[in-house]
This record gives C-alpha cells, structure tokens and sequence, in this order.
C-alpha cells in the first residue's frame, strides 16, 4: 500500500461525499446496518467511519438505541461525518483503527464500511477489533470485489492509466479493489482470535446520473487525485475528461446503471 492510498484532503471529502455516496456507498451501508440491527447491540465501534455514511444508516436502523462511536484517521473526512450528525446522536473521535484508543471489552460490535483495504496493517485492526470486543460480540465489514465486478469503476481506473503509460496511478486496484481474496481474508480475521467468520458476496446497483458524475466522483474524490497530481498536476482535468469520455462509451452519456459487488464479512 502507498503511504497517499489514505489522504482524504482538500476538497476529496467533499466530492467524495457529493458523487461518491449515493453512486456507490449508500446501499452498502443500508445492507451493513440491516445486519447490525438484528444483533440489537448496546454499544457500537465504527472504525474508518469517512464521512459518516454507515454511522447514519445504523443510527436510522437501530432507531437510536445503540451507542455509535464514529472514528477516522482523517479529520476533514470525520468533520463531514459529524456536521451531518446521525440520528440517536453518534459521538466522533479521530482515531487509528490499528491502535485503538478503548479499554477492553468495550463494544458489542465494531464495524467498518470499505475501511479495513486502507489499513497498513490489517492484522494489527483486526486485532484490535477483537480486544475492544466483548465476549460474544462481532466484527462486521465490507471489502470490494475485484475490479471485473465493479465494472464503472474498473473503466475509469484503466482510463486514467492509459493516459501515463510509463507510470500507471494504481491506487484503485492496489488498494479499495485489492482486498478480495476471501481466504486470505477468513485466514487473517482467524488469527486475530476470532472463532468463526462468514463471508457472503453481496450485489448492489444504483442509477448514476452521467459519465460526468461518475469521472469527477472517481478522479477528484478519491486518493486516485493525489496521484495524478503527483505525475502532472496539470492533467487531473485532462484525466477527468478521459474517464468521461471512456464511461460515454461504455454505458451512454446519459443516466446508466453501476452495477457493483462486495464481500461482507461477519466475525464472532
């Protein structure tokens, strides 16, 4: 993993937010939340919470019951989540969900929305989640399929590519694309202590309104950004323009289906 595969700064939450929620987070943290309300949980850990969209849908499924801490390493990611609020009243701390700042046995789940591929050291997270957990509890996330099932954005990484050749930006299948290997994963959520864990292939597909939605939600709202600028910051238009261009091809200028695919992942 890059050291810039996590920076959220700038103006990316907020684009993030806008294109990015709705075209591809929403139903998955619907789905996430469903599952957290049929535990009933007291109390709730959110780690790599963003910009608070599964921190609103559980609050809404749980109907204020549960007690939702909300963390985040970036602060312009988490200050979104925590203007937006949730219902029930979520508190919001900045912390890194590999050293957790939470004695033991503090929760009755923690749970994490396309989070855990952002974490250098996923078995360090893993473990963490299973110290603050109390006995009986669970630890549930989502992780991306591969890219061939996540055909929109598959479309726009390989667009952006084609543009430098000699040194293709990869943050898309290095990092939120590149944790699917469910054996891999069921084997690194077992070391960390948990007895047994159950992976299900989840499908989701939402209206996106245009090519352009999609190119500049993609581009200029996800890390992807940094490292365009990083080989040409003149060129970030140049590569939004690209990734239009490529969606218009494939799907139609207009409004289009993205059909998606996740791993959701249930530890007890």
């Amino acid at each position: 993993m890059n050291p810039t595969d996590a920076r959220f700064t700038g103006s990316i939450p907020a684009i993030y937010e806008r294109h990015l929620e709705p075209m591809m987070f929403e139903p998955y943290a619907d789905d996430l939340a469903e599952r957290l309300r049929a535990f009933a949980p007291a109390d709730v850990l959110e780690t790599a919470a963003g910009t608070g969209v599964l921190t609103r849908a559980a609050a809404r499924a749980t109907g204020g019951a549960a007690r939702i801490v909300a963390t985040d390493l970036n602060d312009a990611m988490l200050a979104i989540a925590e203007r937006r609020g949730a219902a029930g009243g979520a508190s919001f701390v900045r912390a890194d969900a590999q050293a957790l700042p939470f004695e033991d046995a503090r929760f009755d789940v923690v749970m994490c929305q396309f989070g855990v591929m952002f974490l250098p050291d996923k078995a360090a997270g893993y473990r963490e989640a299973r110290r603050v957990l109390r006995e009986g509890g669970r630890l549930l996330f989502n992780t991306w399929d591969h890219l061939g099932s996540n055909e929109v954005t598959g479309v726009v990484a390989r667009a952006v590519a084609a543009l430098f050749p000699d040194d293709p930006p990869l943050f898309v299948e290095r990092t939120p694309f590149g944790y699917f290997d469910v054996d891999r994963i069921r084997s690194e959520v077992h070391a960390a202590g948990f007895a047994r864990v159950d992976v299900e292939a989840v499908d989701r597909t939402t209206s996106v309104p245009s090519a352009e939605h999609a190119a500049i939600g993609l581009c200029q709202g996800t890390p992807l950004r940094g490292e365009i600028e990083a080989r040409d910051a003149a060129r970030l238009q140049e590569a939004t323009i690209a990734a239009r261009e490529a969606l218009a091809a494939r799907f139609g200028g207009g409004a289009f289906e993205n059909r998606m695919r996740a791993w959701v992942v249930v530890a007890s």
